[in-house]
């Protein structure tokens, strides 16, 4: 039997966020498309910063998010993602390590700088997002720790960082380390622009080691290439042992050996979208790993993605979080 430490090692970007409400006009200006994700260079990146003042800064990067609200929860939990060693990279550092999150990960030593997500939060809750990779981009095998992801109930891959060919050789090599330790693997699909740009790779991926998929509606029908969630829903519970798909103001299903768990969503007022997915897989890995039944899982996922969409920003107060487990 495998030996854990962790109850949950993340593995994803390592990005600090910057926030700012905005308006469609502000979005159109700036070639943005509502609600979705693009990734975008240097140059752009440090244009729309000057053109975001007054927003809030915070850690971000949608695995460490979890991370950081599953510790929140009372998991006990380790971040593996690269940062540079730079001003927003301490920021980083700091502010993962202050909710009890492990994280090691040695800093590019480069001239390359860390990550950052520039988030847009219209009036209606919808975000847009313009990630530029920085150092996350330089993330391979060598950052690895082997040690930590043995000792980890569950390993749990961003698809977000599935764009370098380096982080593809990482993340297939982290799965066989977990598997090899007798440890579960879960792949989050992140966004339909990371599925339409690697879904052969993710499939793959997913057939050579994934146990748990997270994906909401849209991510899943895109990954199967198919238009009707329920045959999206029967093909992903086929491919791996859990599948656990949000579908928004619907709510949520968890599929298992045959059986669909179907949880409510808790209604409350949208401020902000931003880590309402992330807050979920947190709250649902939080009592996974820690022998909770399916349902339970669901729900204290469900409770904490709506408390993290009831505000600005990714990671709700780590006293709030902790209330949902009275």
């Amino acid at each position: 039997m495998a030996v854990s430490q962790f109850d949950i090692t993340g593995i994803g970007n390592a990005i600090v966020d910057f926030l700012l409400p905005t308006n469609d006009e502000f979005l159109s200006r700036h070639d943005m498309p509502k609600g979705a994700m693009q990734l975008i260079d240097a140059d752009t990146a440090t244009r729309l910063t000057a053109a975001m003042q007054g927003g809030v800064t915070a850690s971000g990067g949608s695995v460490a998010n979890s991370c950081a609200v599953a510790a929140a929860l009372g998991a006990n939990v380790a971040f593996i993602g690269k940062v540079a060693r730079d001003e927003m990279g301490a920021v980083f550092r700091r502010e993962i390590a202050a909710v009890g999150v492990h994280y090691a990960t040695a800093p590019l030593e480069a001239s390359v700088p860390t990550a950052r997500c520039l988030i847009l939060v219209t009036p209606d809750g919808q975000r847009t997002m313009n990630t530029y990779l920085g150092a996350g981009g330089e993330f391979g095998l060598h950052d690895l720790d082997e040690t930590v992801i043995a000792a980890s109930k569950v390993l749990y891959l961003e698809g977000y960082l599935f764009d370098p060919p380096a982080a593809q050789a990482a993340f297939t090599e982290a799965a066989r380390m977990a598997r090899a330790a007798g440890q579960q693997t879960a792949l989050s699909l992140s966004d339909a622009f990371c599925v339409d740009r690697h879904r052969d790779g993710f499939r793959r991926l997913i057939a050579e080691g994934v146990d748990i998929l997270f994906a909401n509606e849209v991510e899943v029908c895109s990954l199967y290439e198919v238009n009707s969630f329920e045959e999206a829903a029967a093909r992903a519970a086929a491919d791996v042992k859990l599948a656990v798909l949000t579908r928004s103001e619907v709510g949520s299903v968890i599929l298992h050996e045959g059986q669909a768990i179907e949880i409510a969503p808790v209604p409350v007022q949208v401020v902000d979208t931003t880590g309402a997915g992330d807050a979920y897989a947190a709250g649902f890995l939080a009592a996974y790993t820690r022998g909770h039944g399916l349902d339970a899982a669901g729900r204290l996922g469900a409770k904490a993605a709506s408390l993290a969409i009831s505000r600005i920003g990714a990671r709700p107060p780590a006293a709030e979080l902790a209330a949902l487990l009275a």
